[in-house]
């Protein structure tokens, strides 16, 4: 993948978790955007942090003293975990799902990424 297609599908990958904050309140979540980095802060004081890797073309998230990094996988169209890591529902992690869970965790919301 060259840098423009990375940086198109990282760009729409913080927008979408963006999006699935938008209706939330910004004391339980607040969501704040500064180039490419996304940083939601919960009501505890927990953070996530979501960043784009341009030297690994990866996307890279944060939270809980845990790290992740998701490589673009084409054929599923998704952003998965490079270290194979499963979901709660058995299938590859993903980067949207991931983020879920985090907010899921820290806030008490279930919210739908991406």
């Amino acid at each position: 993948m060259d840098d423009r297609a990375y940086q198109h599908l990282a760009d729409d990958a913080l927008k979408h978790i963006e999006d699935s904050l938008k209706d939330v309140d910004a004391e339980d979540v607040d969501c704040e955007r500064a180039g490419d980095v996304l940083t939601l802060t919960f009501k505890s004081g927990a953070r996530c942090v979501v960043n784009t890797q341009r030297p690994t073309r990866q996307m890279w998230l944060a939270a809980n003293a845990r790290a992740w990094h998701f490589a673009w996988e084409e054929t599923a169209k998704k952003w998965i975990d490079d270290k194979g890591q499963k979901g709660a529902d058995g299938a590859p992690l993903d980067l949207f799902g991931a983020v879920a869970r985090i907010v899921h965790e820290s806030s008490g919301l279930t919210v739908r990424v991406g």
